[in-house]
């Protein structure tokens, strides 16, 4: 496996439950994703349902550095879990700490860990006797309600463990994903740990990472929406970057000339015939053509007429279908 960089010319891949298998990684990493996060997993699934969990670990060589994400309360199965796919070739590990969804915090895992510090603690020590150092990661939320200051103790924490890096979404677990990202919180975790900082949050388009990156000062990004309708976004992320730091760009920048260029949206429309192939070939739906209706929709924002292409995605029933959908699409944009 590939040794792990953290830096702002590596971006990452969010953990998206649901959507971030297999052939999504990899349609991202064709694009320039550096690291990609597996689907939350729980810990408990490895030991109680242990065939049906890893098919949500599935990778190949392509698919690297690879980070699993795991998710729970109890810092025994979560050590013991760590040491069971070390033994299968898993190298890089995070911690769920962040997800607000009910039936993950009823148990006290995910963003129920931020009002439990010590259990926090107690699961990363597990991890790291289990891992070694320099492979575990923590991804966390500013805390559970308004006004706490509990990432910057964990800050503290994982400097004092020697944590491996921070994913940090600057919304608390009771926002969810409604109002607007506080990248203000990313620059002072900086200024408050020598952990490295893998910013997420309201990260749409390749210009909102430069931005988050020249105002925050951290150490990378991780995408999560912005991949989910553009995988291109990690090149236009790394290529705006490039241009950025050649002319010692400051404040906030605005980058728009793409939407006006054809090359961009054919490009696009080869993303979408990539992601249908590797589908086909690594996809664990039984009906993977009811999956692509969602993923095709999304994809499809943005081009002209996106609202005819959408309205006939989501009545695809056949690859067939799809084939006639992309001609046609490609068609318009020429």
């Amino acid at each position: 496996m590939s040794e792990m960089v953290i830096s702002p010319y590596h971006p990452w891949l969010a953990p998206l439950s649901g959507f971030s298998d297999l052939a999504f990684r990899l349609v991202c990493r064709r694009q320039g994703c550096s690291v990609a996060v597996t689907e939350m997993v729980s810990a408990k699934g490895l030991f109680y349902n242990f065939d049906n969990t890893m098919k949500y670990l599935e990778t190949t060589k392509e698919d690297s550095p690879l980070v699993v994400q795991l998710f729970g309360e109890d810092p025994k199965c979560i050590g013991n879990a760590v040491s069971t796919l070390l033994k299968k070739g898993y190298k890089y590990f995070d911690l769920n700490a962040g997800c607000p969804v009910k039936k993950v915090t009823k148990t006290g895992g995910g963003a129920a860990l931020l009002k439990d510090l010590k259990r926090l603690k107690s699961i990363l020590m597990s991890m790291i006797d289990a891992a070694g150092e320099n492979r575990v990661g923590v991804k966390i939320r500013l805390g559970w309600n308004k006004e706490s200051t509990v990432y910057l103790e964990i800050g503290e924490m994982a400097s004092k463990l020697n944590i491996a890096w921070i994913g940090f979404h600057p919304r608390y677990a009771k926002e969810g994903f409604s109002g607007k990202a506080k990248w203000d919180c990313i620059k002072k975790l900086k200024e408050n740990t020598d952990v490295p900082v893998i910013a997420s949050g309201d990260l749409f388009s390749a210009e909102d990472g430069i931005n988050c990156i020249i105002n925050t000062k951290a150490d990378s990004i991780m995408f999560a929406r912005g991949a989910l309708k553009n995988p291109l976004i990690f090149k236009e992320y790394k290529m705006l970057l490039k241009r950025c730091s050649m002319f010692n760009v400051q404040g906030s920048i605005v980058n728009e000339e793409r939407l006006h260029d054809i090359n961009y949206w054919l490009l696009k429309i080869e993303v979408i015939k990539t992601h249908i192939e590797l589908i086909k070939k690594y996809g664990r739906d039984k009906n993977p053509i009811f999956r692509l209706r969602g993923i095709l929709a999304r994809y499809l924002r943005g081009f002209n007429r996106s609202k005819l292409y959408r309205k006939m995605a989501v009545k695809i029933n056949s690859w067939d279908d799809i084939d006639r959908l992309l001609q046609r699409l490609e068609e318009d944009v020429l």
